[in-house]
């Protein structure tokens, strides 16, 4: 790896194609509440596909109904057109037909978009969130507005103003050797070492670790970089908030409420910490590649972060969650003014007290404090019921007895709809509070009912061990992840500033107070008590046994 490598960034090419769209609408030559047909006419006569089951013969069937609404500009942008993918994401009967578009390196855009035509729509224009090949039909939106080729007009309008000197639809010959080298071998639509005609705009261009954060800077700016504006402040605000309209239904599982996410125009918006498996401020926004490449914008923190990786679709789950919370795990809250404190003498037996594991449930940073309560189980959108994906053992809902595999029907006597928002919403609640699940079991039509106890769900994320050593603490990050200046095989020495607060001896000081419950018990260890908290439950039982 080089600073400068060449990277496939797939479907990291969606922002730019979304910025290169806004820049018309901008202009007034794009409408984004117009019809899409308005400028690709051959798109005129969509319909929306419906599986139908024979019940002769069990054969799913599509039949096809007039939209209620033509898909617009503003649908693509934010994937709510109607217009799916062909199975990778999803693997349905509207999507396999989709394998029959002109989507090879040979045809243009005008070829592919022609080809769409005859295709039917997954839903209802406005009505679902899915990801799709939307992108890639408005970069032909912006070749018919702007009277230029795709990839002119990115150059133009988008990669010179920034100065991004690597990012393109192809390598050439005298860069070639800083291309990273391919986790399998390229689709021929996306063989970045030579020219070719299909100007991907969902997943067309390379581009480097260093052009990329010069877009990315230019966002976090509010349209301009060193001189060079290329959007409004405003406009970039509206591409960077939820774009969805209440109600949407969400296919797949990269956006909607079990990610803690929405989507903008070209990005997702992340808008519920509860829901969210990773730390970052609300209002972040981000999106990633196939093989790997990320990024995400945090205006609140003024921080981009940008990992530039290839590896085979699947494997990139654990990095982009290894970024994600080293980067907040080393941000350091701002020093409160305080008089120096001299190191105190503690009672040994009042160190033996603090003694034992905390766990900071996903919270890998005091600006980001995610909730752990709930039920412990992860739910989805099985054939039109919403089942049981998967339990954390000794969480509540294990504990009253649910089986990966049920369906819940009811939530407190009233049914439950097919939607995951839905029974999110049902589901969720403050600790100690009770819902009563209704379940189908193993195919039976007569429910069982189940009463559950929500409380914390401790997950192997931030934990933190504690220990006595020579009239002193002593504490090591036990968990997934670090915090602060504590780490995993690094035990660090804490000084005493009274009987129950300490400070880490080395690094940034990183204080910690042991509080205690009402019967006068260690509960909990704060880190850097004040505005920025971070509280961790110390463990009544082995972390791998609450895991």
């Amino acid at each position: 790896m080089r600073p400068d490598s060449i990277f496939w960034i797939a479907s990291m090419t969606k922002p730019v194609t979304s910025v290169a769209a806004m820049i018309l609408v901008e202009e007034g030559k794009v409408d984004l509440d117009a019809p899409v047909a308005k400028y690709l006419p051959e798109l005129t006569h969509m319909q929306v596909g419906v599986e139908r089951s024979d019940p002769a013969t069990g054969k799913i069937e599509i039949a096809l109904d007039l939209p209620a609404r033509p898909m617009t500009v503003r649908d693509l942008l934010r994937h709510t057109s109607g217009l799916v993918y062909p199975p990778q994401y999803v693997d349905q009967p509207i999507n396999r037909l989709y394998r029959r578009a002109n989507f090879g390196r040979d045809n243009t855009l005008a070829e592919f978009v022609a080809s769409l035509g005859s295709m039917p729509l997954a839903h209802q224009p406005g009505e679902v969130w899915e990801y799709s090949w939307g992108v890639d039909v408005l970069a032909r939106v912006v070749e018919v507005a702007s009277g230029q080729p795709f990839d002119r007009f990115l150059e133009s309008r988008i990669f010179e103003p920034l100065r991004m000197v690597d990012t393109g639809f192809y390598v050439p010959a005298e860069k070639l050797d800083r291309l990273v080298e391919a986790p399998e071998p390229r689709q021929p639509q996306f063989d970045v070492t030579r020219r070719r005609n299909l100007l991907s705009g969902g997943g067309g261009l390379v581009s480097t670790a260093s052009d990329y954060l010069r877009f990315c800077q230019m966002l976090l700016n509010g349209g301009e970089l060193d001189g060079a504006r290329v959007l409004r402040p405003a406009t970039v605000r509206s591409m960077t908030s939820n774009a969805l309209p209440a109600g949407v239904g969400f296919v797949g599982g990269a956006v909607g409420p079990m990610s803690g996410s929405s989507f903008g125009l070209g990005f997702a918006v992340r808008t519920d910490p509860e829901a969210s498996m990773i730390p970052g401020s609300v209002g972040s926004f981000s999106w990633s590649g196939v093989w790997g490449t990320y990024f995400w914008v945090d205006p609140v923190e003024e921080m981009i972060v940008i990992s530039m990786i290839q590896v085979t679709p699947g494997k990139a789950g654990p990095y982009f969650a290894a970024i994600r919370n080293l980067a907040y795990g080393a941000l350091r809250i701002p020093r409160l003014v305080e008089p120096l404190r001299s190191p105190v003498e503690v009672a040994a037996s009042t160190l033996a007290e603090f003694v034992g594991a905390y766990n900071f449930g996903r919270s890998s940073s005091a600006r980001d404090r995610l909730t752990s309560v709930g039920m412990g189980m992860d739910i989805e959108l099985s054939n039109g019921a919403v089942r049981i994906r998967g339990l954390i053992e000794g969480a509540p809902a294990t504990e009253a007895g649910l089986k990966r595999g049920d369906i819940i029907t009811a939530v407190d006597g009233l049914p439950l709809k097919p939607s995951l928002g839905d029974a999110l919403q049902k589901l969720r609640g403050p600790a100690n509070s009770r819902a009563r699940l209704g379940i189908a079991r193993d195919g039976s039509a007569d429910a069982i009912e189940f009463t559950v106890t929500r409380a914390p769900v401790y997950t192997p994320a931030v934990e933190l061990t504690v220990r006595a050593d020579d009239g002193k603490l002593v504490i090591e990050a036990t968990g997934s992840w670090p915090v602060l200046e504590f780490e995993k095989g690094k035990p660090v020495p804490l000084k005493a500033l009274s009987d129950h607060e300490f400070e880490a001896e080395s690094g940034d000081h990183t204080r910690i107070a042991f509080m205690r419950n009402a019967a006068g018990d260690v509960a909990e260890a704060v880190l850097d008590p004040g505005p920025w908290n971070l509280a961790g439950v110390k463990l009544e039982r082995s972390p791998i046994m609450n895991r």
